[in-house]
C-alpha cells in the first residue's frame, strides 16, 4: 500500500534531508503546499500539490487549502475500524501516515516593533494546527512532527515498528503542548489589543491567564531533598554555565535574586548573597577594591553563598574569592586567568550572564491556594529627585550617598529589612524579622561581629517605621541619617525622635516589601 507523508512547514531547517530519507529509504510519496512544495521539487523530489490531491484549488489567498475531507479524513481514519476504511475508500480518501507541520510564526511576528494588527492576524495559522491536531488525535496510526529537532529520532524509529509506536505518543503530546502555547500567544496578543477593559480588569493583566513553558531541565530535588522539582522556561537563554555541579533549585533562586540586585548598580559592584538575601554589597572604582568591603559586612554568612559582579571578573579578584567556599559566581565575563584559577574548584558553578546583568520586565508569579498571584516586578527605586527631607537637618552629601546606596540594597532584603551603610558599602544587614526593631538589632549585632563601627553610618528601611523605637535603635548604634518610605500614623513621633538626635531623615514615598 502506498505511504503518504504531508509536509507543510514555515521552518524549513533540515526538511530537505528528512524528505529525501522518507522518499528514498522508506518509500513515501509526498504531499505538500506552497513554498514547501517548491523547495522539495527544486531538490528533485517527487511532490504532489495538496490542491492536486484534493481536486480543490487553494482559495482566498491560501487561507483555504488543507481544510478538506481528503486531508482530514486521511488523517483521522481509524485503521482498526473496517467501517472507517470502507468510508475512506468509497470517498476516494487516501490514508496519510505522516504529517510534518510547523506553524506560521505568530509569536515572532507580534514581537517585532511596530507590527500592524493586520499582519498579526494573517500570521494566525488555521490549517496547520488543524492538521497537527487531527494527526495527533490519531497517533496510533499517524506519525506527527511539529519540531525539526524530531526528524532524526523519527527516521531512527521507522526502522522498528515498536519504537515508532512508542515515539508517536510522545510526538502527539508535543503537538498539543505546541498548539496550546500557540493559542495562548494569540489570546494574549488579542487581549492586549482590546480597546475597552473587561469588568474588574487591571491594565496589562489578562482575564484568563495561560502559562506555557517548556521544561528546561529536571532538578535533583527542590528546596529540600524530599521535594521533586524541575526548571521550566528560558533560564538558560539568559545564563551560560561554564563549570561546576548542575544547578539546584536553590541555586536558581539565588542567581535570580543576585541578578536583580546587581542590576541596580552602574559603578563596579560586588554583592554577596545567601538564601536570596544580600549579606554584603559594595561599590568602588574597581571590583578588586569593592570585594573586601562587601566581604567585611559579614564574614560568616557568605560561606556556601553566591557572588555576583557587574564587570569582567579578573584574575586578581579570582585569587581573593578562591580563598573562601562559594556555591555560585555570576559575572558578565570571566578573564582567562580567572577561569584558570576557578578550574581548581571543580564543583564551583560559574555563570555568565549572556545579555549582561540587570533588571528586566518579567512579571512575578507565585502559587497560592487555588491559583496564582501575578504582579509586576518591583523594578523601580521610586522618584529619587522627589525624595523628601522631613527633618530639620538635611543629609550631608556623604550621607546622601550612603542613603541612596542603602536604599538600593534594602529593596532586595527580605522584609522586615534594615541596612546600615556608609558611602558605597554595607555595614550591617538585618532581614526577615517580624518586628522592624529586631531587624535593626540583628544588623547592629552583625556589624559588631564584623568589627565595623556604625558611628556616622546611615540606615535604610524598606518600609515605614511604625514606631520611633526602630529609629532610636539606629541612632543609638551610631547612625546619623535614615531613609524610609514614611506614611505611618506615628510619622510625627519618628520625625521628632530624629530631630531630638540631630538625625537627618528622608521619606521616599514608596515601600519595597519583599515577602
Amino acid at each position: 500500500m502506498e505511504k503518504l507523508a504531508l509536509l507543510s512547514v514555515s521552518d524549513k531547517r533540515g526538511l530537505v534531508e528528512f524528505a529525501t530519507a522518507l522518499v528514498k529509504r522508506f518509500g513515501y510519496r509526498i504531499l505538500s503546499t506552497g513554498g514547501t512544495a517548491k523547495l522539495l521539487a527544486a531538490q528533485g523530489l517527487p511532490v504532489t500539490e495538496v490542491s492536486q490531491h484534493t481536486g480543490f484549488p487553494e482559495i482566498m489567498e491560501g487561507r483555504v487549502k488543507t481544510l478538506h475531507p481528503k486531508i482530514h479524513g486521511g488523517l483521522l481514519c481509524r485503521r482498526d475500524k473496517p467501517d472507517h476504511l470502507r468510508q475512506a475508500e468509497a470517498n476516494g480518501i487516501a490514508l496519510i501516515d505522516l504529517v510534518v507541520v510547523n506553524l506560521y510564526p505568530f509569536e515572532q511576528t507580534v514581537a517585532k516593533p511596530g507590527v500592524r494588527f493586520e499582519e498579526a492576524i494573517e500570521n494566525i495559522d488555521i490549517g496547520g494546527p488543524s492538521m497537527l491536531r487531527s494527526a495527533a488525535k490519531n497517533h496510533e496510526s499517524v506519525t506527527v512532527v511539529c519540531d525539526p529537532a524530531d526528524y532524526d529520532p523519527v527516521l531512527a524509529a521507522m526502522e522498528s515498528p515498536a519504537a515508532l509506536a512508542a515515539l508517536r505518543r510522545k510526538l502527539a503530546l508535543k503537538v498539543f503542548q505546541r498548539t496550546a502555547s500557540y493559542d495562548a500567544a494569540i489570546s494574549r496578543y488579542l487581549e492586549e489589543q482590546r480597546g475597552e477593559p473587561d469588568l474588574g480588569a487591571v491594565a496589562g493583566f489578562p482575564a484568563a491567564l495561560t502559562l506555557t513553558y517548556q521544561r528546561a531541565s529536571g532538578l535533583r530535588y527542590g528546596e529540600n531533598p524530599h521535594q521533586q522539582a524541575a526548571l521550566y522556561g528560558t533560564f538558560f537563554e539568559h545564563f551560560e554555565q561554564l563549570q561546576g555541579k548542575e544547578l539546584s533549585y536553590n541555586n536558581i533562586l539565588d542567581i535570580t535574586s543576585a541578578t536583580y540586585l546587581i542590576g541596580e548598580f552602574e559603578r563596579p559592584t560586588v554583592a554577596i548573597l545567601k538564601h536570596t538575601n544580600p549579606c554584603g554589597v559594595a561599590s568602588a572604582d574597581t571590583l578588586l577594591a569593592a570585594w573586601p568591603r562587601a566581604f567585611a559586612t559579614d564574614r560568616q554568612a557568605p560561606f556556601g553563598g553566591i557572588i555576583v559582579v557587574n564587570q569582567t571578573l579578573e584574575g586578581d579578584l579570582a585569587k581573593a574569592i578562591a580563598e573562601i567556599f562559594m556555591e555560585v559566581i555570576i559575572a558578565p565575563r570571566f578573564s582567562e586567568e580567572a577561569l584558570e584559577i576557578f578550574r581548581k574548584k571543580k564543583n564551583l558553578r560559574l555563570m555568565v550572564a549572556k545579555g549582561g546583568l540587570g533588571a528586566d520586565s518579567l512579571r512575578e508569579v507565585r502559587s497560592v491556594v487555588g491559583g496564582v498571584l501575578v504582579q509586576d516586578r518591583d523594578a523601580t527605586l521610586g522618584d529619587v529627585p522627589g525624595f523628601k527631607v522631613v527633618t530639620k537637618r538635611p543629609p550631608t552629601l556623604a550621607e546622601w550617598a550612603g542613603l541612596l546606596f542603602g536604599w538600593k540594597v534594602c529593596k532586595h532584603v527580605k522584609s522586615n529589612a534594615i541596612v546600615y551603610a556608609r558611602g558605597e558599602e554595607t555595614l550591617g544587614i538585618g532581614a526577615g524579622q517580624m518586628a522592624r526593631v529586631d531587624s535593626s538589632r540583628i544588623a547592629v549585632w552583625k556589624a559588631g561581629e564584623a568589627g565595623l563601627d556604625l558611628k556616622g553610618s546611615v540606615v535604610a528601611s524598606e518600609a515605614l517605621f511604625p514606631f520611633a523605637d526602630g529609629l532610636i535603635a539606629a541612632a543609638d548604634a551610631g547612625a546619623t541619617a535614615a531613609i524610609q518610605p514614611g506614611g505611618s500614623m506615628r510619622d510625627d513621633e519618628v520625625i521628632k525622635a530624629a530631630n531630638e538626635r540631630a538625625m537627618a531623615m528622608v521619606f521616599t514615598g514608596i515601600r519595597h516589601f519583599r515577602h
